[in-house]
């Protein structure tokens, strides 16, 4: 019993952190541009990861140039290509729609599984994915209403958000191919240190005319902040508790993500909550709650 709490706590912590990284990623852009700042959090997520691979585990692992691929693969679905998504999306769309869009990736995942893996879906999986697609359609039926501030484009936003769902679901279908070779931690920095690399590029050109001086202390902080709690500590946290539960109850704790996101975009960057948000929190989390139950456990 005491197993599964501490299981609880550290799942509760990695979902209540992502969706915090939601609101991070609002105000990085607001301090820097999109390839900087994504850079920036990975400059700092390798410079706490790399040393503490080489102290742990002696270097990096030793596998086959197929591994390399899946891994290669992961960071620019998963990483490199989320992070853009979704920090393209959050310059015209709001923090907490988003949060709520990054709380369907159960029911992507479980589309992407169905297609490409051939999983099977039952009942309540497609109740699940479908309540949870009702649920982005809800708040996307806002912008009817003149009276909600949502941002400059929201359904430009959106669709970039969604896109970044995507990318986070096609990343972890590659994390079965790779895991079992490959640790947390090693896999954590080479995705890191290859997203970096692919940052490069496009961050030394906003590099050149970025005005360093005006940086405010602020964007520093979310810097450290987005690359090692919202990055390192959350990963971490995640994996040691889906290590002691199944993956259907971890699933469950992604209900936390949205709730993090949205809380924290009121009360941090003053975003205003409409009922439509609420109708649609509602249905993505009853959705997951439908996805995550396992049809064996709700026997006992």
């Amino acid at each position: 019993m005491k197993r599964n709490i501490q299981a609880y706590l550290e799942l509760s912590l990695a979902m209540a952190l992502a969706g915090s990284s939601v609101v991070a990623g609002k105000l990085l852009i607001s301090a820097f541009p999109v390839f900087l700042g994504g850079c920036l959090r990975f400059v700092a997520a390798s410079l706490i990861l790399v040393p503490w691979l080489l102290s742990s585990e002696k270097g990096f692992p030793r596998v086959n140039l197929k591994i390399w691929f899946y891994l290669f693969l992961q960071s620019l679905s998963g990483v490199f290509l989320f992070t853009v998504f979704m920090l393209v999306g959050l310059k015209y769309t709001t923090a907490i729609e988003s949060g709520i869009i990054t709380s369907t990736t159960p029911a992507v995942l479980g589309i992407i599984s169905f297609v490409f893996l051939k999983e099977q879906l039952n009942g309540r999986k497609i109740a699940g994915i479908v309540l949870s697609l009702a649920g982005i359609l809800v708040i996307n039926i806002a912008s009817v209403n003149p009276n909600i501030n949502r941002g400059p484009n929201p359904l430009l936003g959106n669709l970039l958000i969604f896109s970044a769902v995507v990318g986070e679901a096609l990343f972890t279908i590659f994390r079965k191919i790779t895991s079992p070779v490959v640790s947390n931690l090693a896999g954590t920095t080479i995705l890191s240190v290859i997203a970096l690399v692919m940052f490069i590029p496009f961050a030394s050109i906003e590099a050149i005319s970025f005005n360093w001086a005006q940086t405010p202390l602020q964007g520093w902080l979310v810097i450290l902040y987005y690359g090692g709690f919202a990055t390192i500590v959350a990963f971490i946290c995640w994996f040691r508790g889906l290590a002691k539960v199944p993956a259907s109850t971890a699933a469950v704790f992604t209900g936390m993500m949205p709730l993090s996101a949205v809380i924290l975009s009121c009360l941090v960057l003053r975003e205003s909550f409409s009922l439509y948000h609420l109708l649609g929190i509602i249905l993505v989390l009853v959705g997951i709650g439908f996805a995550a139950i396992d049809h064996n456990t709700t026997r006992s």
